[in-house]
């Protein structure tokens, strides 16, 4: 491809709306453009790094033995109504009429419709294992799409489903699509960790994240490296013992003037306590009841692990307002002792003696309090984040904290979908059996931006190469000059043959602003045609992950750049 006709708008200034690299340098380096809030199209280079991911992808799918379908955009209310979905996905389905006022959704995922599919057609059980997966885009109305393509309205994804019959046969085909995906973030040269996560609105049991090391990543993971455990800290579990257990005796409990002292930091700094010896109480609703929430001041309360310790379905911070109406006191000074609500407090509330903790009347505070004499809550459960440090629930060693950007989550459904919407098959015996389901998910166009959250410069992308929009740019400095334009020109149409990816940057352009744009874009190798290094029969070379160029013989570049690449 001439770089006078490739159609790549690249930008000087940062835009006002990129808040994280990877917006900011899709934008600049011309891959994407907005054509309104968390909807973006996608220009030629990002076009070609997308195709990429999903050649990659397409590989893996159906070397594990999955088959690729297309299954429509536009979804009947009918079938949503069928699993229960309609009426609780909420405000994140993009719902429409059609001229016969009939609902449809724009499709935010695919279950219901290949398992109507599925059911159709699958009668027994030697119809089965029944994989099935597209690439196509999907729909969610985020209330606040941000970050460019990590959080659109409108994204490129890959999902796969699979039809067992029997829960043994399930785990053969998880086991499949967990290798097919680390294949794929190996192929595509990301450095990424599997973790166990929270299987959210999706539903079923085991389930994991694959998550790209990013220092931009919207999750944290936390790992042990003596082990192989790794989990996003919505689902991290903290682990204890003997030794986590301050021992103290009972002192008595006392009531202290703390005036305008609100937050865990103001406490500790009036009353010289450290932050670990105070009580953190939050007031919820879940599911309409006003519940109370204890734990340690230096901790954080993870709203995941309570929603599922308590079977929750909504989960709201109560109002303050309301709470003081009713109840006579702020926010900043509750505590358990004395509510006449719920109260579940975290495990770690119970190995610490004579802590600090609101009165439940502003402007005061008490002091020497302790669960079991002064308060007794509902339950005892793990209801913190994990951090780093902690000790791993797998091996006891110590774990070790990152962030992530999720770009894969893979499911075990069961029979979520399949009893809702009575997917069922003949077993051996001639029994009626609900299909066993698994859901397996990769968000391409996430794929791409994570893939420039990992690798960049302050100069622009460093794409790595199984998914760069081309292998290399040969820049000759003067294109006016006839000697270096014929070289470059030959060494194009040479690689042009090899089936080597390449752009010649021919336009008429200083050689400083051709560099940049090849350094913004991220091309892998870039040669260089200049009057010094033709004298003496070489090209300058450089390699965009390395700082250094290198001189190399013109008849030797060829097969050096073809071996790179077969590497």
């Amino acid at each position: 491809m001439k770089a006078s006709e490739l159609f790549y708008p690249t930008l000087r200034e940062v835009p006002n709306e990129a808040e994280i690299i990877s917006h900011q340098l899709l934008l600049r380096a011309g891959f994407i453009r907005k054509a309104s809030a968390g909807i973006y199209s996608y220009l030629p280079l990002a076009n070609r790094v997308l195709k990429k991911i999903m050649d990659i992808v397409r590989e893996e799918m159906d070397n594990a033995g999955a088959q690729e379908i297309i299954m429509p955009i536009v979804q009947p209310k009918e079938l949503w109504e069928k699993s229960g979905r309609w009426s609780v996905y909420g405000d994140e389905m993009f719902r429409l009429k059609d001229r016969h006022e009939r609902d449809f959704a724009l499709g935010p995922t695919h279950e219901e419709i290949v398992t109507a599919i599925v059911d159709a057609d699958v009668h027994s059980y030697r119809d089965m294992p029944v994989m099935l997966y597209q690439i196509q885009n999907k729909y969610r109305d985020e209330i606040r799409p941000r970050f460019g393509l990590m959080r659109g309205r409108e994204f490129i994804m890959k999902d796969c489903y699979s039809f067992d019959n029997d829960y043994d046969a399930l785990d053969i085909s998880y086991k499949k699509m967990y290798e097919a995906y680390k294949n794929i973030y190996e192929r595509m040269n990301l450095k990424f960790r599997v973790v166990e996560a929270d299987s959210g609105a999706i539903g079923g049991s085991e389930n994991h994240e694959f998550m790209v090391l990013a220092d931009n990543g919207e999750s944290v993971i936390v790992y042990c490296d003596e082990c192989n455990y790794a989990a996003n800290i919505e689902k991290a579990e903290c682990k204890y013992s003997e030794d986590n257990i301050i021992k103290e005796e009972f002192l008595d409990i006392t009531k202290v003037s703390t005036p305008e002292q609100k937050s865990i930091n103001e406490v500790s700094n009036y009353l010289n306590i450290p932050t670990n010896k105070l009580l953190k109480t939050m007031l919820y609703v879940a599911d309409g009841e006003l519940i109370a929430i204890v734990l340690r001041g230096d901790r954080e309360l993870n709203e995941i692990k309570l929603k599922n310790s308590i079977n929750c379905n909504h989960l709201d911070i109560a109002d303050e307002n309301r709470v003081k109406e009713e109840m006579g006191f702020s926010f900043g000074y509750v505590g358990p002792v004395g509510l006449d609500i719920k109260v579940y407090a975290d495990i770690e509330v119970s190995m610490v003696q004579n802590l600090v903790c609101g009165a439940n009347e502003d402007g005061f505070h008490l002091i020497n309090v302790n669960m079991g004499r002064d308060f007794t809550p509902e339950h005892i459960i793990d209801i913190r984040n994990a951090v780093e440090g902690d000790k791993c629930p797998e091996c006891s060693n110590l774990l070790q904290a990152t962030r992530g950007i999720e770009v894969g989550h893979i499911f075990k459904l069961g029979t979520k979908y399949s009893e809702s919407m009575n997917a069922t098959f003949l077993d051996q015996n001639g029994t009626n059996n609900h299909m066993i389901m698994g859901c397996y998910g990769i968000g391409v166009s996430r794929s791409m931006a994570a893939a420039i959250e990992q690798n960049y410069d302050e100069n622009g992308i460093i794409w790595p190469l199984p998914i760069a929009p081309y292998h290399v740019i040969i820049v000759p400095v003067n294109v006016k000059k006839d000697d270096q334009l014929d070289v470059a020109m030959s060494l194009y149409e040479q690689l042009k043959e090899k089936g080597i990816e390449v752009i010649i940057d021919d336009r008429d352009e200083r050689a400083g602003v051709k560099f940049k744009d090849a350094d913004l874009i991220g091309i892998p190798m870039r040669v260089t045609i200049g009057p010094k290094s033709l004298k003496e029969n070489k090209v300058e070379f450089k390699k965009r992950w390395e700082k250094e160029s290198e001189l190399i013989d013109i008849y030797e570049i060829v097969n050096k750049i073809t071996n790179i690449i077969d590497k």
